[in-house]
């Protein structure tokens, strides 16, 4: 149960933070990008891999 938490909670943090990442892209862009779907997946992508493995070893080594 609290595995589920914890990657309940990592996968919320991980939409915000993409979606703020997106934003302050397109604003150093001065537009919004045609595919913005395609990028956000890009980097929730990235996000979750790295993120992911990181809760993984911590809740093996605990």
């Amino acid at each position: 149960m609290f595995e589920a938490i914890i990657y309940t909670t990592a996968a919320v943090l991980l939409y915000l933070v993409s979606d703020w990442i997106l934003q302050r892209l397109e604003l150093r862009a001065g537009r919004r990008f045609e595919h913005r779907s395609f990028v956000f997946f890009f980097i929730i992508t990235v996000l979750a891999v790295s993120s992911f493995a990181i809760v993984q070893h911590f809740l093996t080594n605990r």
